[in-house]
């Protein structure tokens, strides 16, 4: 796979609370510049950022996010209003107190209204791997798989962790064949990237892969002198 092929799998991400529109702009530029799936920026950019792209790049944004604790009506009209200002990709936050619970069939329920009020548009399940138990993520890979949503994902990024080999390898080993994958946070390397793809990751939540590619853009335009 070369560098092109991979940033076709980057989400490139800006969630950060302090994001301005300036910086959002930025990296909107960024993703059309090296062609990545979309970029992911908070939802009270989406309509800005769409009309900024003009159909050149596919808007994500979050739904429930960080905690996935609000009411399920709450993310139904997060995910309503963002897709009628121009999203093109949601991705939710579940209820992980419902999971830590038991009461799978509440966060299964969950994802397939989100999945009608999405319709065509790609849903992504953010189940923070880092506060599960193995046992806990097996029992999602089966609940995404059931719920019709596109994807699984790692994690929010502001949590304790984030995406590990590990939780990619157990994702592709028993989730559906309808259901792909989203390795997010702490991807720190374009190494790193291509193993997750390898392990089976579809998808790559960050802003480091653009960032680190445009570092060596510049070295490449002053003859990689190290000055920038």
């Amino acid at each position: 796979m070369n560098r092109t092929e991979l940033y076709q799998k980057v989400d490139h991400t800006l969630l950060k609370q302090t994001a301005t529109w300036e910086e959002i702009r930025q990296i909107c530029d960024d993703a059309m510049a090296f062609g990545t799936a979309s970029v992911c920026i908070p939802p009270c950019y989406v309509k800005q950022a769409a009309e900024y792209v003009g159909g050149r790049m596919c808007i994500c944004t979050v739904v429930g996010f960080p905690n996935g604790n609000c009411t399920t009506a709450a993310k139904m009209y997060e995910a309503r209003e963002a897709l009628t200002n121009g999203a093109g990709e949601i991705d939710m936050v579940i209820n992980l107190g419902w999971l830590r619970a038991g009461d799978d069939q509440a966060v299964l329920q969950e994802i397939k209204e989100l999945r009608e009020v999405c319709k065509n548009a790609v849903l992504k399940v953010i189940i923070e791997t880092c506060l599960l138990t193995r046992e806990e993520k097996l029992r999602m890979c089966h609940i995404v798989t059931e719920s019709g949503a596109d994807f699984i994902k790692t994690s929010t990024g502001f949590s304790t962790g984030g995406a590990a080999f590990e939780d990619i390898e157990l994702f592709a080993a028993h989730v559906g064949p309808n259901v792909k994958i989203k390795a997010a946070g702490g991807i720190s390397s374009f190494a790193d990237a291509y193993h997750f793809v390898e392990l089976g990751a579809s998808r790559l939540g960050t802003s480091r892969i653009v960032n680190m590619a445009k570092v060596e853009d510049t070295k490449e335009c002053h003859g990689d002198t190290g000055s920038y």
